[in-house]
């Protein structure tokens, strides 16, 4: 696999099918469990301001560009990535997939009740999934929630903790768990119960996610505003090539 760095954080330059083919080979060899990162802007911003939190991501073992920030900073800095790889159609897609390559999903994180609500829709669109089970992120013992999952008979773990604690929680225990594939999927179980609602195709075609979830929420005001330093900071790196 092709590595970009963008800010410091070594993305893997593929589409959405590229990144599903790379999954079902992790699937298929089952030596330990492979790690996945979804960064958008945000999350970047994150790690270009914070060491700790760029090693953990770039310690995954595919990290894909979920935000149309990251694409742009790509072509600021003249390091083109292929587009973007939204980590929730990822999550879809392993799903549609779980079936046909005979691997159960496990599903933690969210309030009480909301990973429930997300497996179920994901089985009534995907009949063939298979559901290992499903926790809530509001778990206060790490130990049991891992015997959960490993007693499951899981080989894939959506974890949706929020970022950077999904992150560091699957670095933390990825030699504690039994499944071959685990991806930090944030906010994902939200969208994927019917919570919230994903933003219109329209709004993602034009790469304005970023505007929809702030108009329906406010309060991200505060995070969205690593969205413009991230990008200034992508313009200065170019100017004076300074950039990782």
């Amino acid at each position: 696999m092709e590595k970009i760095s963008i800010r410091g954080v070594k993305f893997d330059n593929v589409t959405m099918d590229e990144a599903l083919i790379i999954c079902k080979g992790f699937l298929e060899k089952g030596d330990g469990a492979k790690i996945i990162h979804t960064p958008n802007a945000e999350i970047t911003q994150m790690c270009v301001e914070n060491e700790n939190i760029r090693n953990t991501v770039n310690g995954a073992d595919l990290i894909i560009p979920d935000g149309a920030g990251v694409i742009l900073a790509s072509k600021i800095l003249k390091r083109r990535l292929k587009g973007k790889v939204a980590g929730i159609e990822l999550c879809e897609n392993l799903s549609r997939i779980s079936g046909e390559t005979n691997s159960k999903i496990f599903f933690l994180g969210g309030k009480p009740g909301i990973p429930e609500k997300a497996a179920q829709k994901l089985l009534e669109k995907y009949p063939d999934m298979l559901l290992a089970g499903t926790n809530d992120g509001y778990f206060k013992n790490d130990e049991e929630v891992i015997e959960k999952i490993n007693a499951s008979g899981a080989d894939i773990l959506f974890v949706c903790l929020g970022v950077p604690k999904q992150e560091q929680w699957m670095e933390k225990h990825r030699s504690d768990l039994n499944v071959k594939l685990m991806g930090g999927f944030g906010g994902s179980f939200d969208v994927l119960s019917g919570t919230i609602q994903r933003a219109p195709k329209i709004f993602i075609k034009l790469n304005l996610e970023w505007f929809y979830r702030l108009c329906k929420q406010p309060k991200r005001i505060g995070r969205m505003m690593k969205l413009p330093k991230f990008i200034f900071g992508s313009l200065k790196d170019r100017v004076f090539k300074t950039n990782r």
